[in-house]
């Protein structure tokens, strides 16, 4: 495993973005990722980005650079913290192979995929055989936001002719994926009050306002009676193609997704459609609720209820178009004499990749002529930022990756399986060699 030293020196900076402590470990990745990038004949330099470093450089194409394809590589250097540190078999930050997996964190989130895209440049650069230029541009906040990479490429004017970003997993050992979509996201802070203090529920229960009840009444509203919500904000959502359908049949079934998670359904047909609902549908969902007393015996009415609510936007959707829809709907449903305050948070759009793009198609041959299998095409229900980023500069992203449903991300015991690091450099450099077409 020739790969293992190089990658051991990585994996050991505790670049946790989370902890401040640790902002000199972050700008040490960042070098680390910089220094890579020059010792295989490249640029690269740290850009301090608002208080945020990012590693930013390039690999020419050896021959007729100015004519070849520009593909940009992201993946990101920081990683989650390691807590709690009782429950690994082996330190964090101390990698090492047992039993077929590195262990270590970062090792699949994302130092090691990332590690894989470097490495495969790299290769084909120090031969004199790589035939498009290699723009990586990395950051250190993904686990604590990753926006400094999002404002990075909206400023910067040179554009792509793809993207690659290797941060995702396969579907199973050997099976690999494309995820053609992301998500987004918009996160509301409620409060909801009933008067002037909290009330004697004996002597006022049943005739005065109650902020509990009336904030459930009021979040009820966005949901449909079948678990879907309702008609206008479901506004704009681009439905799977035939293709997609295809690849989701390849998934594990809905109620084992569930059921391996410890969740139960949230409504009779929620296991047979959940890779439509978490693939291809909005979610409204109360991430936090607080009112009244749920500890102590009080027997009061609340005149103040608090929550935090998060809407997942299917690809297609639109932040400022939807937003507002909830707004709305959250007013019209609080009943008359309650005060609702909605105030939105943060919010990330959706991403959306077509699969007939050029970039996807050549990257599906990469991979099966690197790893012998096709990769199924499916979307992924969380949130992204940079997806959109680049899907609205119109540049067709390969999003996949390496780890498996047991690689323990952002838990102890993070693993990868050891194979896949040769592996995936050898994915990465036929991705290379195939976008000499575009």
């Amino acid at each position: 495993m020739q790969w293992f030293d190089e990658l051991a020196e990585f994996l050991r900076i505790p670049s946790i973005s989370a902890d401040a402590a640790h902002k000199s470990d972050v700008a040490r990745a960042a070098e680390w990722v910089c220094a890579f990038i020059s010792d295989a004949g490249g640029e690269c330099d740290v850009v301090d980005w608002h208080g945020q470093p990012l590693a930013i450089g390039e690999l020419r194409a050896s021959s007729n650079a100015a004519d070849a394809p520009t593909v940009l590589c992201y993946g990101h250097f920081d990683v989650q913290p390691p807590d709690p540190l009782e429950l690994w078999d082996s330190p964090p930050f101390e990698p090492e192979v047992r039993d077929g997996y590195l262990y270590g964190r970062g090792a699949v989130d994302d130092k090691g995929q990332l590690y894989m895209l470097l490495s495969a440049a790299r290769e084909l650069a120090q031969a004199g055989e790589l035939p498009i230029n290699v723009r990586f541009c990395c950051d250190g906040e993904e686990e604590t936001g990753g926006h400094s990479i999002v404002e990075f490429l909206e400023a910067d004017e040179r554009g792509a002719d793809a993207a690659i970003i290797f941060d995702s997993g396969m579907i199973r050992r050997d099976v690999p994926a494309f995820n053609l979509a992301t998500r987004g996201m918009a996160y509301f802070h409620v409060t909801l009050r009933t008067g002037d203090k909290d009330l004697h529920s004996g002597i006022y229960g049943g005739a005065a306002l109650n902020a509990a009840h009336a904030l459930m009444q009021t979040l009820g509203a966005a949901v449909s009676s079948d678990g879907t919500l309702v008609e206008p904000l479901r506004k704009g959502i681009v439905a799977p193609t035939d293709e997609e359908l295809a690849g989701w049949s390849e998934l594990p079934a809905g109620a084992d997704e569930l059921g391996d998670q410890g969740a139960r359904p949230k409504d009779p047909d929620a296991a047979r459609d959940f890779y439509r609902r978490t693939f291809a549908e909005p979610a409204l969902d109360v991430n936090g609720i607080q009112t009244g007393s749920p500890i102590l015996q009080k027997t009061v009415l609340p005149v103040e209820a608090i929550a935090n609510v998060s809407i997942r936007l299917a690809p297609g959707q639109k932040v400022d178009e939807i937003a507002p829809e909830v707004e709305r709907i959250l007013r019209e449903a609080a009943p008359p004499g309650a005060e609702l305050q909605v105030d939105l948070w943060s919010s990330s759009p959706p991403g959306l990749v077509r699969p007939d793009a050029k970039a996807v198609q050549l990257g599906l041959d990469a991979f099966e002529k690197a790893l012998g299998r096709r990769p199924a095409l499916i979307r992924s229900g969380g949130t992204l930022p940079i997806v959109p980023a680049l899907t609205d500069k119109g540049i067709p992203t390969v999003i996949t990756g390496f780890g498996l449903p047991d690689s323990q991300v952002h838990s102890p015991n993070e693993r990868l399986v050891a194979d896949y690091v040769t592996l995936g450099t050898a994915a990465a450099r036929e991705l290379y060699l195939a976008f000499a077409a575009l």
